[in-house]
């Protein structure tokens, strides 16, 4: 891109360069929200844009409710600060809850199930207990609730949307939920036109340069809401126009240079929050990361590039990793990948790497 060099500026400005935040929380604030369905995927993407993250120091926040995991935006889960969850459900949920609506029509999830489930959830979590899925599933199906084919997924993300319930500690390895208000601080309601603005100027200081659609692909809002708060914004930016797409983005990125290689989680922002994600990969290249075409893979970035995809596993004290390169590596960029396994065994808290390549 000339002199715009977008991957490098993406790297900057998403705090993996280098990292500048020391608190779990800090880093979901900044991003605005980390797509995590893939729980210990999510973990591993904070701890990339942390000083000295462990996967411990991540838990405990999460198990303080410094982080929340929850549906917002587009339909699927992501860590929120508590301090945006209000705000941002009041922006995105209503049109989540029109896309379900179909799936909800299909599984007969009518209003009525929606109600009785929410009475009987709301009063078992009252007095600030936090239980389990399982749990919570046995109690509807006890109480005569369907909760099979996805019904029960579908009737807790809309309890979530309500602002009813939201993510509590673990259980083990069990993820719980706990009552919204138990968890999430009373905030300053934000009209649906601040609310926008205050989501761009987030997703542009963070994920920037991007564009309009890049936006609306993040947060599942209009392109009508992305234009009036671009136009509200557009002083507060610098812009660069590419083949007839306008990147928007903040002057003042980091000039730290990125890393030779990184280890990316499946679902991180580098790669998810941007809906044209062939700046990061050759187009013939992206069959090999992701069948389905969507590169929700962990990817082996190399200079900027996706070249590859990677799998984990944990042996007693050694972290395995498995490399599935597009190419041969050289031994400089394989020697780059060393040390991204070593941080990620670090943030682990593992003393050995075992790297592994399949041809």
């Amino acid at each position: 891109m000339m002199d715009f060099d977008l991957s490098n500026l993406r790297l900057q400005n998403q705090h993996l360069a280098k990292p500048a935040f020391s608190n779990p929380a800090d880093v979901v604030k900044y991003l605005g929200a980390v797509q995590s369905q893939d729980y210990t995927g999510a973990k591993w993407a904070l701890g990339m844009r942390l000083i000295n993250g462990t996967d411990d120091g991540i838990e405990q926040a999460f198990a303080k409710g410094d982080i929340i995991r929850t549906h917002v935006m587009r339909p699927t889960w992501h860590f929120v600060h508590p301090d945006d969850l209000r705000w941002m459900l009041d922006l995105t949920a209503s049109r989540i809850q029109a896309l379900a609506k179909g799936r909800h029509k299909q599984l007969e999830i009518d209003q009525a199930v929606l109600t009785k489930s929410e009475n009987i959830i709301s009063k078992a979590l009252k007095g600030g207990n936090q239980i389990a899925r399982d749990k919570l599933s046995a109690l509807l199906k006890h109480n005569g609730i369907n909760t099979d084919e996805q019904r029960f997924v579908h009737i807790l993300m809309h309890l979530e949307l309500e602002q009813s319930i939201c993510s509590g500690g673990r259980e083990g390895k069990q993820f719980t939920y706990a009552l919204f208000d138990d968890r999430i601080p009373q905030s300053k309601k934000l009209d649906h036109d601040e609310a926008v603005v205050n989501l761009m100027e987030r997703y542009f200081i963070s994920h920037g340069p991007a564009t309009l659609a890049d936006f609306v692909w993040w947060s599942g809002l209009t392109i009508t809401d992305a234009r009036a708060g671009i136009d509200t914004l557009k002083d507060k930016f610098e812009s660069y126009v590419f083949e007839n797409n306008t990147y928007w983005f903040t002057g003042s990125h980091s000039s730290e240079k990125p890393a030779a290689a990184y280890l990316l989680p499946n679902y991180d922002e580098y790669i998810v929050s941007y809906k044209d994600r062939s700046f990061a990969i050759n187009a013939n290249d992206i069959s090999k990361a992701d069948p389905r075409g969507t590169i929700f893979n962990h990817t082996i970035i190399l200079n900027g590039k996706i070249e590859g995809i990677w799998k984990r596993a944990i042996k007693k004290d050694t972290l395995e990793v498995e490399l599935t390169p597009f190419k041969k590596l050289s031994q400089l960029n394989l020697k780059a990948i060393e040390k991204a396994a070593k941080d990620y065994a670090e943030f682990l808290q593992l003393k050995d790497v075992l790297i592994k390549q399949v041809s």
